[in-house]
């Protein structure tokens, strides 16, 4: 979108210019919308499975914006000579329970027909126009928490060559169906000033455009930063690692200071998620609090990783 003109609505109070999670609108001194909208192929065999997971992952931008979903609309592309009406049935159903989860309304959706199957949601969300967390507002001295463990690309990739345990696999499925809620009340009770939901770029990618906003640099602490099981470390080892996760790897490293923190580990930092967790920016002031309401929440992890100093020569410090 970087050839499009950008707009001069001055309502629009986030737009593409921040490679934010959602737009957001400005409807009144109390409210503003949160707009967002994904979808993908599909992740696992499970028609409902897929449909979960797909959901999940478009609610979540809501979510990282500080946003409540609202209202969901389904998006689909579906090959009706290879699926049967009932598998098709079953992903609808997936995502519908999912929304249903969130408290948010499905007003209705499209579908095409599609070689490959492609399902996800439009989603409205709303949030205080004083409160939502936008990348541009981390500031230096925040700390940075996790809410869930990473490794999902690379159990994907495992699970595709028959590699992954079904015990691994039912937990990368339990942290892409888990719903990032927290998000929703920590920005009413204005406890976070950035946030962003780990997805396709992977944590670096989507730190990265964090400090680029926010014109600061990140210092990760790797050794607290968490996989999904100690499994994904083996598969790493055995380069069961997905292209796009090394793709992430070498499009953010410019803008990486790794030290002597080793190529395996930079990989997971790397791994493109699926519905990934929460990364939020938090003043030293309101961690507890913060780690308090994620405990409420039953939040998959909630780690600090790191934090956020003065605008260095990197956007981001390994260590």
């Amino acid at each position: 979108m970087r050839d499009l003109p950008q707009t001069n609505d001055p309502n629009l109070l986030v737009g593409s210019a921040t490679a934010d999670d959602a737009g957001i609108y400005l409807l009144n001194s109390q409210t503003a919308l949160v707009q967002t909208l994904d979808f993908f192929t599909p992740i696992c065999d499970d028609p409902y499975l897929f449909g979960q997971i797909a959901a999940s992952n478009s609610l979540s931008d809501v979510y990282a914006m500080g946003g409540r979903p609202i209202t969901a609309m389904a998006i689909a592309g579906m090959p009706d000579t290879i699926l049967s009406t009932e598998q098709i049935q079953a992903i609808f159903r997936g995502g519908a329970d999912m929304v249903k989860q969130a408290g948010c309304s499905l007003v209705g959706g499209h579908t095409i027909k599609n070689p490959e199957p492609i399902y996800g949601l439009s989603v409205t969300g709303v949030v205080h126009p004083d409160r939502y967390t936008a990348n541009a507002h981390a500031k230096i001295g925040d700390v940075l928490i996790l809410t869930k463990p990473l490794g999902t690309g690379i159990i994907s990739t495992a699970l595709k060559q028959d590699k992954c345990s079904p015990e691994l696999n039912d937990l990368a499925i339990k942290s892409m169906i888990t719903l990032n809620t927290p998000g929703a009340d920590l920005a009413e009770l204005n406890l976070v000033n950035a946030c962003t939901d780990v997805t396709g770029f992977g944590l670096l990618g989507h730190l990265k455009e964090i400090c680029a906003s926010s014109n600061i640099t990140a210092k990760l602490n790797c050794e607290q930063i968490p996989a999904i099981s100690q499994e994904v470390h083996h598969f790493i080892a055995d380069d069961i690692v997905p292209g796009g996760t090394k793709k992430n790897l070498a499009t953010v490293l410019p803008h990486v200071k790794t030290n002597e923190v080793s190529h395996a580990t930079q990989l997971l930092l790397a791994d493109a998620q699926t519905s990934g967790g929460l990364l939020l920016s938090v003043p030293q002031n309101n961690v507890a609090k913060v780690l308090e309401i994620l405990k409420s929440h039953q939040t998959l992890c909630a780690v600090e990783i790191g934090n956020m100093v003065s605008k260095q020569d990197t956007f981001i410090v390994l260590c």
